[in-house]
């Protein structure tokens, strides 16, 4: 029996902030007291003036294998994950091939099996051929399914009425959205084109803008309202978007919605700075924008707070703005933007737990996760608010080996992650990996 004891913590979990010890006894949370006597065997951690949170479960990661490894890798993505405090994460089925049968999700979950430092699920992809293969998913086993309506290419891109009424009809899982209309966008292109010669990054939030948002986003939540299905908006970024989604409860909505941390962070008036790195779909918008994506958290129009982490080598993002590959790498930072925000009153700590491990895990309906409770898994992380980090690329995590927060210095740092009870990172580093991250089950 493995035991580890986490003597004084502030502890931030449902709401409410407290001091207590917690033990872990092989993987789970085997008991929460405000003072727990140590026993022999006891590995202790003294985590005085350290907050301990429920680890970040990110429902939106694209970790790049198979086919796209030159740009990450579900171990080397995963491990800046556990470093950023991410300890579950669901991922994307736009890599090559495509995940669009049971057959090749099955496949990345082995690898996962092998090679994951975060527990881990996989969502299959929406194609207008494949309704067979998405009736086929297991509710308790499978996160969801992948929908790109209007905003990808090959067979992953779904605009027929009728595939995407089949869809929304008859999907036994939760749906998830890229919601940008590809004829808006294609409307927009011809537009800017007419009066100058070529594109530029600046045009980025002109071309993908929040009409072409709200008029998908529109569209899959009437969907959703016409067959009564289960539907969470991934990456909304505009402030129009807003009215589609209720305030309220998590546990009491079929339609949900997800912002993503980048959009929380930064606006156009980034692009003269960074340029295509962060060029990303939806695109960074406007300072207002940003702005009503954060109050809607406040009045929980928005649910949940995601990474939509998607690498690209330096080099594929030191093109033209055109071709130029859209997404950023954000797990290893992606917390630590969000304690930013709370050491500047933009949220509190409690919000940012509800949004990033509560939430997900009630939405997803994660089984024993999310939570710090008895019994459940002990996915854990722990913070210190009051010392900062500096990132550069030399010590960021990611397989591209580069952070569009170069430079930055966040006002807090994650000391610790646990992953069913393994620590997994010791605040510098990411610990030798024995077999303990989990398939996400799910009590569907």
């Amino acid at each position: 029996m493995k035991s580890t004891l986490i003597k004084n913590a502030r502890i931030v979990n449902e709401g409410k902030t407290f001091e207590a010890d917690l033990r872990i006894v092989n993987d789970r949370i085997a008991k929460l007291e405000s003072e727990i006597t140590a026993q022999p065997g006891d590995q202790i951690v003294d985590a005085t003036g350290l907050h301990l949170i429920p680890g970040m479960i990110d429902d939106q990661v694209h970790f790049r294998e198979p086919g796209l490894t030159h740009k990450g890798t579900i171990a080397s993505e995963s491990r800046a994950a556990v470093a950023g405090g991410i300890t579950s994460y669901m991922e994307m089925p736009n890599v090559n091939p495509a995940t669009t049968t049971i057959e090749a999700l099955e496949s990345k979950f082995n690898i996962a099996a092998q090679h994951s430092a975060a527990n881990y699920s996989f969502y299959l992809g929406a194609t207008e051929e494949n309704l067979e293969q998405i009736k086929r998913l297991d509710p308790r086993n499978h996160c969801g399914v992948k929908v790109f309506m209007g905003a990808s290419t090959g067979n992953l891109l779904v605009e027929n009425p009728t595939a995407l009424e089949g869809i929304f009809r008859d999907s036994p899982t939760l749906i998830v959205t890229h919601c940008e209309s590809g004829p808006v966008i294609s409307r927009k292109r011809e537009a800017l084109l007419s009066v100058k010669p070529e594109l530029t990054i600046e045009d980025h939030p002109k071309l993908r803008d929040a009409e072409s948002c709200f008029v998908s986003s529109s569209y899959a939540v009437g969907l959703a309202k016409q067959f009564g299905s289960q539907l969470h908006v991934l990456h909304i970024t505009t402030e129009k978007e807003l009215a589609l989604f209720e305030p309220g409860p998590i546990q009491k909505k079929n339609i949900t919605a997800e912002v993503c941390v980048h959009h929380l962070w930064f606006s156009e008036q980034d692009y003269p700075r960074l340029g295509n790195l962060i060029k990303c779909n939806p695109s960074i918008k406007k300072q207002s924008d940003r702005d009503a994506l954060l109050n809607a958290l406040h009045t929980n129009q928005i649910d949940i707070v995601a990474t939509d982490h998607a690498p690209h080598t330096w080099e594929e993002k030191q093109v033209a703005y055109d071709v130029a590959p859209a997404g950023l790498p954000l797990v290893q930072h992606a917390l630590l933007t969000l304690l930013d925000h709370v050491n500047h009153n933009r949220l509190s700590l409690p919000q940012v737990v509800y949004k990033t491990a509560h939430n997900p895990a009630i939405r997803y309906q994660i089984s024993e996760r999310g939570f710090i409770r008895e019994g459940h898994y002990a996915d854990l992380v722990l913070v210190d608010t009051q010392s900062p980090t500096l990132v550069t690329n030399e010590n960021s995590l990611y397989h591209c080996g580069w952070s569009p927060f170069a430079g930055h210095q966040f006002s807090a740092s994650i000391k610790a992650t646990w992953v069913n009870g393994q620590k997994v990172f010791d605040g510098s580093n990411v610990l030798p990996r024995t077999p303990t991250a989990k398939r996400l089950a799910f009590s569907a």
